[in-house]
């Protein structure tokens, strides 16, 4: 087996051509990871809430959005935002630019219905007794209905993003270096060792998302003991 091909090429799998060249590899992925988990949380959060509000001009586009998000594949997304954009909007998008966005927009649309499910899920006799308290119906939402649907969304989220985390590899087919990306160049150059090659990305794919899981069953735990003592 090859290995020296791996260890001669590790820094190109974790940094890409950083410092001298853009930043790639797993290095990439994680940010790419990390800022789409960040935007498909609070726009999935606003979309849910508004697939929840009695108010149809809020609820129908909210529907309409995840349906037509939710029955068309990741990779399609990818591909239109990268060459139809500029076809609409006469300006094109930078690859980064068009896979974030692509994320986004596909994560929020399943991040939206997980926090339908969550605050359909809490006795309807929260509300009311929020709202018998004083408080309007977005203040209940906000204090009282979310924290404790949230908590029970826990699960949920994690899989989410665990699932985009591995969906990052995609980004490949538009050119952008991350993971799978760099991994390709690495063997296209050298032609010798692609099962060391595939075998160690493998691994570090597992070792993101391990490392995910593990800190949701943590917080999972944390969050029971809390609720055991409240």
């Amino acid at each position: 087996m090859q290995w020296n091909v791996v260890i001669d090429n590790f820094d190109y799998l974790l940094f890409g051509a950083y410092p001298e060249g853009p930043l790639g590899g797993i290095a990439l992925t994680i940010v790419l990871a990390v800022i789409s988990i960040f935007g498909a949380f609070w726009v999935g959060l606003a979309v849910g809430l508004m697939r929840l509000s009695k108010r149809r001009w809020l609820r129908y586009p909210a529907m309409v959005y995840i349906e037509i998000v939710r029955g068309v594949p990741l990779l399609m997304l990818i591909l239109w935002f990268y060459f139809m954009f500029p076809v609409f909007f006469g300006t094109a998008l930078p690859e980064w630019d068009s896979v974030i966005i692509s994320f986004v927009v596909f994560t929020s649309a399943y991040v939206a219905e997980i926090v339908r499910a969550g605050v359909l899920a809490l006795p309807k006799g929260q509300m009311e007794a929020s709202r018998a308290t004083g408080l309007t119906h977005f203040q209940a939402m906000c204090y009282v209905i979310l924290p404790q649907s949230l908590r029970n969304m826990i699960p949920s989220f994690v899989n989410q993003f665990v699932s985009l985390t591995k969906d990052t590899s995609l980004a490949y087919v538009i050119g952008v270096v991350e993971l799978t990306r760099a991994a390709e160049q690495v063997n296209n150059r050298t032609l010798s060792a692609p099962m060391e090659i595939y075998l160690t990305i493998l691994v570090m794919y597992f070792i993101i998302c391990y490392v995910l899981t593990s800190f949701s069953r943590r917080l999972e735990r944390k969050m029971a003991r809390y609720q055991a003592r409240g």
